[in-house]
């Protein structure tokens, strides 16, 4: 077990690489930290997922500077998390776009979502002094939604629950390219402490059957190439169906949440240790996995006291 909870003694900067995984459209990764997508049309640039600060945002603003001068227009966000969502001031764009069940949740649990993740991952979290406050969006939509940079078309769809309930994806037609925020991850742990491991699968099937070319992650490296996108998606159902699977064995026989902390472990230390973040999320995971076993199938809102709570409990 981690000594520390969570990734509070992580501190060490990551290597940041700016990939193109189709015509005008890039990857910003950093060795498992939260990815930024960037897809450029004829007139004017959309982000997807904006950082966890302006501070950090600037990164990305940095590197979208280096291919292109055009205005940054949009920012679209994946999903409610802070770690995707706080640094969208720094883009000034004309819109900031959600599904309205994102915005929903934003406005149920953001700021405890944001308490919470920065007590438990300070180093993403740099400059948090410049961030204005919770990110509300000036658009949302419920199942589909179809812009145009210029001629580029951008289609932002709601594919099914996974990662959270409010989940969507971009998908750009033209170079039948995917950015898919937390849904898909790749060598690096899924966070399911506000997911839905029985609808997870599926969803991930709904991405499979466009049969893309590349996909952006939510984190880990882009991934180009039938092959990669294949595996990632098999990779991360493998992770959701290894982690829920035991917890709900244990939990539906009566077991504790100990318990089922030790029976995930034993299923998905072998496989996933090694992975980026897993270390961090397994405890939210298990905590998540072990209600919905139990029939909660909304997940309880983090707060910094109930984090306290369920390590105390998994130390035991």
């Amino acid at each position: 077990m981690a000594k520390q909870f969570a990734s509070v003694g992580d501190m060490v900067e990551k290597k940041i690489s700016f990939t193109e995984i189709g015509r005008d459209l890039w990857a910003f990764t950093a060795e498992g930290d939260p990815n930024t997508g960037v897809i450029i049309g004829d007139e004017s640039v959309m982000v997807i997922d904006a950082q966890a600060t302006p501070r950090l945002a600037g990164k990305v603003i940095e590197k979208i500077r280096t291919v292109t001068d055009k205005p940054i227009n949009y920012v679209v966000l994946s999903h409610y998390h802070a770690v995707r969502v706080l640094g969208a001031s720094a883009y000034g764009a004309q819109q900031t776009i959600m599904s309205e069940k994102a915005r929903a949740m934003v406005a149920e649990r953001g700021q405890e979502d944001w308490d919470s993740e920065f007590g438990r991952f300070p180093r993403l979290f740099q400059g948090h002094e410049s961030i204005p406050g919770l990110t509300w969006p000036t658009l949302t939509f419920n199942d589909r939604l179809t812009l145009y940079l210029g001629k580029r078309r951008v289609n932002l769809e709601f594919l099914g629950r996974a990662h959270t309930a409010g989940d969507i994806v971009a998908f750009v037609p033209d170079a039948n390219v995917m950015f898919t925020g937390d849904i898909v991850e790749y060598h690096s742990a899924c966070y399911c402490g506000d997911g839905h491991f029985t609808d997870w699968p599926h969803t991930l099937e709904a991405i499979r059957s466009f049969d893309l070319d590349a996909i952006a992650p939510g984190r880990g490296d882009a991934l180009v190439g039938a092959k990669m996108v294949n595996a990632a998606l098999d990779n991360t159902a493998d992770f959701v169906t290894s982690t829920y699977r035991p917890v709900a064995r244990v939990a539906q026989a009566g077991g504790s949440l100990k318990e089922a902390w030790d029976a995930a472990r034993a299923a998905c230390d072998p496989k996933f240790a090694s992975y980026a973040i897993y270390e961090h999320c397994l405890p939210f995971n298990v905590a998540r996995a072990y209600d919905e076993a139990l029939g909660i199938d909304t997940p309880r809102i983090w707060t910094a006291e109930r984090d306290r709570q369920m390590w105390a409990a998994l130390q035991g």
